[in-house]
C-alpha cells in the first residue's frame, strides 16, 4: 500500500464519529487500554468495539498488544495508537492545536479567518496532504479532514450546493466565550483546506452558519468550484 493509499484508509476510518472517540480514547488514556475499558466509556457493547478496532487496526491508526501483566489465564488484548500518526490526523489534544493557531494570531496579527486560511493550505500543501486528495472528490476529502479535528461532519445538501453539519464541536466552551475568535479560525481553515486541494470536483467554502457550539450543528456551506484551466 502507498502513502496516500495508507492516508486515505485512515481518512475513512477516522470519518465515522464512533472511530474516531474511540481512537481519541486510545490516544488520551494515560495506560493503553483493554475492550472493556473502552466499551465501559462509550457505552458500547464489546463486540462493537471489536469491530471498530479491527478497522482502525487495518488502517494502520492502532496497535493490538498483549497485556504483559496478567494474574492468570490468557493475556487481555490492549490497544496503543500506532507510531507516526501523531499529528497527522488530529492525535494530539484539540487545545494544543487551537492554542498554535492562536499564537500565530498573537506573533502576526492578522485576524483568526485569515490565520485559520494559511494553516488550511499549509495541511492540504504538504506531501501527505497532496497524496491522500489527489483523484478524490474534494467533498469527501474535506469531510474527512474536518471529522480528524474532532467536528463529526455529517454530508447534507445537493451536489451543486453540497453542507456539512458539524455535529460536535470540540472547542463549544471557548466557541461560546469568542466566536468571532474560535469560529472564524475554523472557518478559515475549511476555507484554505478547499482552496488548495488538488482534487476531482473541486469546491469553495460559502458560508459558515453558526449554531449554539454546546447543542453543535454549525453547517458549513459549500459550493461547486470551476476547475483550474
Amino acid at each position: 500500500m502507498d502513502e496516500g493509499e495508507r492516508l486515505q484508509r485512515q481518512a475513512r476510518a477516522l470519518g465515522q464519529p464512533t472511530r474516531h472517540a474511540l481512537f481519541r480514547l486510545i490516544d488520551q488514556a494515560p495506560e493503553p487500554p483493554g475492550v472493556r475499558e473502552l466499551a465501559t466509556t462509550l457505552g458500547l457493547h464489546h463486540s462493537a468495539v471489536r469491530q471498530h478496532l479491527a478497522l482502525l487496526i487495518g488502517a494502520g491508526l492502532v496497535l493490538e498488544e498483549r497485556d504483559p501483566v496478567v494474574a492468570r489465564g490468557r493475556p487481555r488484548s490492549i490497544y496503543r495508537r500506532a507510531p507516526g500518526v501523531l499529528g497527522v490526523w488530529g492525535s494530539e489534544n484539540h487545545f494544543e492545536r487551537l492554542a498554535a493557531l492562536l499564537l500565530d494570531a498573537v506573533r502576526t496579527r492578522d485576524e483568526p479567518r485569515l490565520v485559520g486560511r494559511d494553516a488550511g493550505r499549509a495541511i492540504t500543501g504538504s506531501p501527505a496532504g497532496q497524496s491522500a486528495s489527489a483523484g478524490r472528490a474534494a467533498f469527501d476529502v474535506l469531510t474527512d479532514l474536518v471529522a480528524a479535528h474532532g467536528f463529526a461532519p455529517l454530508q447534507a445538501g445537493s451536489p451543486a450546493a453540497p453542507e456539512l453539519v458539524l455535529t460536535r464541536c470540540p472547542y463549544a466552551s471557548l466557541a461560546a466565550v469568542a466566536p468571532d475568535v474560535v469560529c472564524e479560525l475554523h472557518r478559515g481553515l475549511a476555507e484554505g483546506i478547499a482552496d488548495n486541494l488538488p482534487c476531482d470536483q473541486p469546491v469553495e467554502v460559502v458560508a459558515l452558519v453558526r449554531r449554539d457550539p454546546v447543542v453543535a450543528g454549525c453547517r458549513l456551506l459549500l459550493r461547486e468550484r470551476a476547475s483550474a484551466g
